[in-house]
């Protein structure tokens, strides 16, 4: 946790059963003023000088835990109130953070601009020399769209995305939102409006009579920092306020809106498409009512099969995505003091200047061995197999997305030869929706002889079938 900035106020209290001792951190800004228990579980306040804040609390079970992380809540984090109620059973010993920030007004839009408007013909040579088959119907208006959201810590930043709005398609219009995959160089984000990128797939959505809303995420386009790759509560409030600027974008243009929502995404797109439709499904149904969500190809179960892959020494196809999250969960958790602590020698003077933003995927590729894991201190490797509290162990738990009912109609896209993200996340997932009785939930395989890349094009095809069908 980044508690060394001054916009970050922490208080730590310990709380133990059948007796309150308070051991605090605190400052003349913010102080944790009760602690009480009661059936209901561990109730916490807190007092502060300062206005205009918001308050995150956070939990170790133990002190050995290499973390700090989102307890479960009935409201989402940050949240301006000065007290907490946490439902858990009180006979357990449990240690709480409060971390306060400066409270943002959460998809406001800080601009709009109309990046170009492309015909329905230019669509069509485009699509025709990418062999994509959609016949466009209507010109497209690209909007950048920068807005006001949250960081991973719940403080006031901004993000980006692309609005792809069809011209003169006299009826409401379906909202879709489409989340993209692994892009490490920050301005190949969708806001750029690279139309060999995954831009184009809200193009597609746009020229068949959609509202399509490409978010770059935290740290990609205007947005500021590292992009916290693969955390999934970032990677849902961008969404969801891009999702708020896009109606807002919408409604000022003279695009009216149906009411229909979908959500779609691949690769680390469905690892963010999941991580969006759980937090609109706990949080968010007054303003949102998800239509169906179509996730594919997504690292959904980091902590189990995406980890026993990693640990398992085959020659990864591309190794720079375990750096590219370990940089992330760095930044966002601090596993050690900084990243070169946890790599072994010559990793950690070669790696690190990589992953700024400006080197792409196949450049860090080679830097990598192919066996990521070889990129780790061995005695780091050893204490993440072994130890349950490791603070990367923590992490990737903490970023798994598929533990949860959903409510919305949902497919699951993914090829059985995927060897980027193996099948076998889609499958946990899809087997742990069937046993809480989500039954709406169906796993497809467009072609099992596919590959990451081979795997696109027939699961976009196959979902946008469905929307249509739907919209």
């Amino acid at each position: 946790m980044r508690t060394w900035k001054t916009d970050l106020l922490s208080v730590l209290a310990a709380l133990l059963a059948g007796a309150l001792p308070l051991r605090a951190q605190t400052t003349n800004r913010l102080r944790l003023s009760s602690v009480s228990r009661s059936d209901n579980g561990w109730r916490l306040a807190w007092d502060s000088s300062l206005t205009g804040m918001a308050y995150t609390v956070q939990f170790k079970d133990t002190l050995e835990d290499g973390i700090w992380r989102l307890p479960d809540s009935g409201v989402p984090f940050p949240i301006s109130a000065d007290g907490w109620l946490d439902p858990v059973p009180t006979n357990l010993i449990r240690f709480y953070r409060v971390v306060g920030v400066p409270a943002a007004e959460r998809g406001k839009v800080l601009s709009a601009k109309l990046s170009q408007t492309l015909s329905a013909s230019a669509i069509s040579l485009l699509f025709t020399l990418a062999g994509i088959p959609v016949t466009p119907q209507y010109n497209v208006q690209l909007y950048k769209v920068v807005y006001e959201t949250i960081d991973p810590w719940g403080g006031r930043t901004q993000a980006s995305g692309a609005l792809a709005l069809p011209q003169n398609a006299n009826n409401p219009l379906p909202l879709v939102s489409y989340q993209h995959g692994t892009l490490i160089l920050t301005n190949d984000a969708p806001s750029s409006m690279d139309l060999s990128g995954e831009v184009s797939v809200g193009v597609a959505f746009a020229t068949t009579g959609y509202a399509a809303a490409v978010p770059d995420y935290l740290g990609l386009g205007a947005s500021p920092g590292l992009h916290p790759y693969l955390h999934a509560r970032s990677e849902a409030t961008a969404c969801i306020d891009m999702l708020r600027a896009a109606r807002s974008v919408c409604a000022s243009n003279g695009f009216p809106l149906s009411g229909r929502l979908f959500l779609c995404g691949y690769s680390q797109g469905g690892h963010a498409t999941m991580a969006l439709l759980r937090q609109i499904e706990e949080y968010h149904t007054n303003e949102f009512t998800v239509t169906a969500c179509a996730p594919m190809a997504g690292p959904y179960d980091l902590s189990g099969v995406t980890t026993a892959d990693f640990l398992s020494g085959r020659t990864e196809p591309n190794p720079y995505y375990f750096i590219y999250l370990l940089a992330a969960y760095q930044a966002v958790y601090h596993l050690a003091p900084s990243l070169a602590d946890l790599l072994a020698p010559p990793y950690n003077t070669t790696l690190p200047p990589l992953l700024h933003g400006n080197a792409s995927g196949s450049q860090i590729n080679s830097a990598m061995p192919a066996d990521p894991a070889e990129v780790l201190k061995p005695a780091y490797l050893q204490d993440f197999k072994s130890n349950p509290h490791n603070a990367l162990r923590l992490a990737l738990e903490a970023n798994d997305v598929y533990a949860w009912k959903p409510l919305a109609p949902m497919r699951l896209y993914h090829c059985a030869g995927d060897e980027d993200v193996v099948i076998a996340n889609s499958q946990v997932a899809y087997d742990f929706f069937q046993a809480v009785g989500a039954t709406q939930v169906q796993l497809i395989d467009p072609n099992p002889s596919a590959n990451h890349a081979g795997c696109v094009l027939p699961s976009l095809l196959d979902a946008k079938a469905w929307f249509d069908s739907l919209k």
